[in-house]
């Protein structure tokens, strides 16, 4: 399998990133170590998750995936063959996000602890802190890759503008700059990355990992009416598609699925492959069939047609 390097991390990975929000969640952790393990014996390599996941879910506290994936790190004895990805500062019960020298610090030896690891492979800043200076944030990052603690650093969610301060300040204070992007996109959402901040992180050479890439489920084309928000966790959360803009980009994944014998999920991740700037969509799974399906997607190649058609419905 062909991989694409990842910004200037240093590391190489395959096309699709394997989202971990789900294990501990709706995926239990007999179910996740089946599938990380089928996802690296395709021969995948990006693993992504976050403290907070699934703090969300009644009765959890955060930490809940990180907890899985150490354990399946411990269980097989290793993981330099993955690139395990994870994110600090989204709110873990504090009433708002944190990116302070002192945070990030406590932060990641917890992480560490449930990872089971001894080095971070990407560290994330997960949402933007306006009442953090960046060259704080980025002046403890320094200390924790000097310390062998992560390997390199990434941000989540911000603007472009934000972005530009990050790297602005990364250069003028010499400290470490984000060498990756983790935005929300996908061929619903497409306004907040398109454009500006997509052309600073093609010009800065970040890799992007794209989140909510199937737009949470929508896109897989299971949902076309309210009669079908109940078929999972997640199927409320997909009302807001529901209008003739969401209809008209399914028909237009639909005539291309059937075309290229494939399917919604798989068009659509291909797709963003395809995207300028995009290193790796990251989609989860909580079966093996939604894994298997959602890896055939690296080996779709969308031709002219199929790329017009999503565009004319999408844009």
């Amino acid at each position: 399998m062909n991989r694409r390097k990842l910004g200037n991390t240093g590391f190489e990975v395959a096309p699709l990133a394997l989202g971990g929000n789900v294990f501990g969640w709706t995926a239990d952790e007999a179910m996740s170590f089946r599938l990380l393990d089928a996802f690296v014996g395709a021969g995948f390599n990006l693993i992504d998750t976050a403290d907070s996941y699934s703090r969300w879910v009644t009765g959890h506290q955060g930490g809940e995936s990180e907890t899985v994936i150490g354990r399946w790190i411990a269980k097989r004895g290793r993981h330099d063959d993955v690139v395990i990805a994870t994110k600090v500062g989204s709110d873990m019960g504090h009433g708002h996000k944190i990116l302070r020298s002192d945070y990030i610090l406590q932060a990641v030896e917890a992480s560490l602890r449930r990872l089971q690891i001894d080095c971070i492979d990407l560290y994330q800043s997960h949402w933007d802190d306006e009442n953090t200076p960046l060259d704080e944030t980025l002046a403890e990052f320094d200390q924790l890759l000097g310390q062998g603690k992560i390997n390199a650093i990434g941000a989540s969610n911000l603007t472009a503008a934000r972005l530009q301060q990050a790297l602005h300040a990364s250069k003028a204070h010499g400290l470490p700059r984000y060498a990756t992007l983790q935005p929300h996109y996908n061929l619903c959402e497409r306004a907040s990355f398109e454009g500006e901040l997509q052309a600073l992180c093609v010009r800065e050479n970040l890799g992007v990992i794209t989140y909510f890439s199937l737009a949470a489920g929508f896109l897989t084309g299971k949902y076309r009416s309210e009669a079908d928000l109940g078929k999972s966790a997640r199927g409320p959360g997909m009302k807001k598609y529901l209008n003739p803009h969401g209809m008209e980009i399914l028909d237009a994944l639909g005539e291309v699925a059937r075309r290229l014998n494939a399917t919604p999920a798989q068009v659509s991740l291909a797709w963003l492959m395809t995207r300028p700037g995009v290193t790796a969509p990251i989609a989860s799974a909580t079966n093996p069939d939604q894994l298997q399906e959602i890896l055939r997607a690296a080996e779709i190649r969308l031709d002219a047609q199929a790329l017009a058609a999503l565009e004319s419905a999408s844009q």
